[in-house]
């Protein structure tokens, strides 16, 4: 990754989501947690969208569209190694430019666009049917399911297998179209 940094706009904004895949552990060491430093951030010309059946969405490019996440840095070569695993063959790194976002008051209105950062960012790449209109929602995945994906000790859990269960999911629906 440029720099050894990343955009992120799903699983991985949650630290420990992030902390799990790059450190093996959810609750890092504090050195370890310090090693990354995490700030909003926001990508123009994309659109997040869901993905069926899935817990996490996929990003595709779109006139006019932007994307919230976060720009992590710090990340090691070794990181960016476990990440393209994470995020397996769905998904393509592409190199990108986002800007930071900057709180200039109180309000929540009051967030400005900072500094712009190159960075690379995951797109999806498996096709359009894969994916729902809706946009994906992270405070659901913050409620309802990232304890699932930090604390994941198996493989009925483990969000490594998350895109093989998503296949599982894709070839079950293939079969339900078929007309016998």
């Amino acid at each position: 990754m440029a720099g050894c940094n990343a955009f992120f706009y799903g699983t991985l904004m949650a630290p420990r989501v992030l902390y799990r895949i790059c450190y093996g552990n959810p609750d890092p060491e504090h050195w370890q947690a310090n090693l990354l430093t995490i700030v909003p951030a926001i990508l123009h010309n994309f659109r997040r969208h869901k993905v069926r059946y899935a817990d996490y969405p996929a990003i595709l490019p779109q006139a006019n569209g932007s994307v919230r996440g976060t720009l992590v840095t710090g990340l090691t070569p070794m990181d960016v190694s476990r990440l393209d695993r994470f995020e397996g063959s769905d998904y393509a790194r592409k190199k990108v430019k986002v800007r930071t976002l900057v709180k200039a008051g109180d309000g929540p209105e009051d967030i400005i666009e900072g500094e712009e950062v190159e960075t690379e960012v995951y797109v999806w790449i498996s096709g359009m049917d894969e994916l729902e209109d809706g946009e994906w929602d992270f405070a659901e995945f913050i409620t309802e399911k990232v304890a699932r994906w930090a604390e994941a000790k198996g493989k009925g859990t483990c969000p490594i297998f998350t895109g093989l269960r998503r296949r599982m999911s894709k070839f079950v629906r293939e079969l339900e179209a078929d007309e016998y």
